[in-house]
């Protein structure tokens, strides 16, 4: 057995050997790699010993909490039985399983998962349905896809090409080609769109949006366009809930056109927003589900593609297949984790208690409104974004010198070590997000809102 390192040595391999995800590594020129190394319920430690409060569930993954043992024992089984089998023309008994009960929370007649590993692969799969369904159905020029602007959709090529962030998708070009955005439903920036109507109107400037995809659809032209990728709540810019009405109109939109609507929730679904689907809160019907992270709430990989009957139906006869896949997809140990993990959903009843204390959530938030840099409040369920302005009478915004500052060289550091660990955002406009484990409570709330106002009420004072 290696002997573990001590702190310095760790520190000194994860500067040498360490690439971390998403990450400036110049940042820890002069400051120690931050080295988190236990969880138990809603609060993480550090290698030093000090705790924080985790208001952001790992990456929107850790639902049901950190340290639950029985998902730990219930991986430990499953490997001592069988630790590894490929889904490639073969099954396990925990695939199928989870499968009938993942297609049994899903909405109408969703019932086909297709297991990935996370949340890109997801999307990547769904894509890549769509355009061979329309193929094997005889329509073979559909295969464009349209999203929403400042959306994210993952990382994989096909992925990122959905993604509406341009400064993401950049070092990476050329991408896969014929994805298009259309506008997002930020009704705090409502006017600075090509909106004419009230910009107080949720409902009025929620069909706005949606009819926006209908004039993309028409412009590409109905018989290129495979599907529509949205999220129920949209993460990148700071949660962006749909407008009253929004999905019902988009789905008429979809059927009209014969375009598939995949509601990618990776991050929605699980309990995020009070429900195992979030298509179910907004009473919308998709064709296609994306789905990862909390399905296991992160103690193994496991993400699903879940379609229709119909999507599936091409494929149940003959000699085609989808030629698709993953090797660790619907791993054996990640879907005896899920199935844990789902029981302790049902036995705690955790979507019961966010629905019943997501306003207590919501108004314990909107206390940061009195504070001069506080813009918007807003999400639903256990999923929130805070808007950081400049001016709250004009709702003006930093520009990147200013939003560099406040969120890479002062809040991100700041509100870490004020004992909270939450995402400070510039994809969009400068956001402070918060998704803590569904676990939580009033306490927590407080918490979360006491930290967040002292370290606000300092980068205010500093600018």
């Amino acid at each position: 057995m290696t002997d573990p390192m001590s702190e310095q040595t760790r520190q000194q391999a994860a500067k040498d050997h360490l690439w971390m995800h998403f990450t400036r590594h110049s940042t820890y020129d002069s400051h120690d790699v931050p080295t988190i190394v236990r969880g138990d319920g809603a609060h993480i430690w550090d290698s030093h010993g000090r705790k924080y409060l985790d208001g952001l569930s790992g990456l929107f993954v850790v639902q049901t909490g950190h340290g639950r043992t029985e998902l730990a024992e219930a991986a430990a089984k499953q490997a001592a039985e069988l630790a590894f089998f490929p889904l490639w023309s073969y099954a396990t008994p925990g695939a199928i399983e989870l499968a009938a009960r993942v297609a049994s929370y899903a909405p109408g007649d969703l019932n086909r998962v297709f297991f990935t590993t996370g949340g890109g692969e997801a999307v990547e799969s769904a894509w890549k349905l769509a355009k061979q369904y329309f193929k094997l159905t005889g329509k073979p020029t559909k295969h464009k896809v349209i999203s929403r602007a400042i959306a994210y959709h993952g990382t994989p090529q096909g992925a990122l090409s959905i993604t509406g962030l341009p400064g993401m998708k950049a070092p990476f070009e050329p991408l896969v080609p014929s994805t298009f955005r259309v506008p997002n439903t930020n009704l705090y920036r409502a006017g600075e769109t090509s909106y004419l109507g009230d910009p107080d109107d949720e409902h009025a400037f929620g069909q706005w949006c949606a009819n926006r995809i209908a004039e993309a659809i028409e412009f590409e032209g109905p018989d290129t366009v495979a599907a529509v990728f949205l999220e129920p709540v949209q993460n990148s810019g700071g949660c962006f809930p749909p407008p009253p009405g929004y999905f019902q109109r988009v789905r008429e939109i979809c059927d009209e056109y014969d375009v598939l609507l995949v509601s990618d929730e990776v991050i929605c679904a699980f309990g995020r927003l009070g429900h195992m689907f979030a298509a179910e809160r907004y009473g919308y019907q998709p064709d296609i589900i994306t789905c990862a992270k909390g399905l296991t709430s992160g103690y193994s990989p496991l993400g699903a593609m879940i379609a229709t009957d119909r999507l599936f139906e091409p494929f149940s006869k003959g000699d085609t297949s989808f030629a698709h896949g993953y090797t660790f997809g619907g791993h054996p140990v990640s879907t005896a984790v899920a199935m844990a993990n789902l029981d302790i959903f049902e036995r705690e009843q955790l979507n019961e208690h966010v629905l019943a204390t997501e306003g207590d959530f919501r108004a314990t938030l909107e206390k940061l409104k009195d504070l001069p840099i506080v813009g918007d409040v807003r999400g639903d369920g256990y999923f929130y974004g805070i808007e950081l302005v400049k001016d709250k009478a004009t709702k003006e915004t930093f520009d990147d010198a200013e939003s560099e500052r406040l969120l890479r060289g002062f809040l991100s550091g700041a509100l870490f070590e004020a004992g909270l660990y939450c995402r400070a955002d510039d994809r969009g406009d400068p956001v402070v997000q918060l998704a803590p484990p569904l676990i939580c409570d009033q306490s927590h709330f407080d918490e979360m809102e006491s930290t967040l106002r002292s370290v606000l009420t300092e980068a205010w004072n500093r600018l």
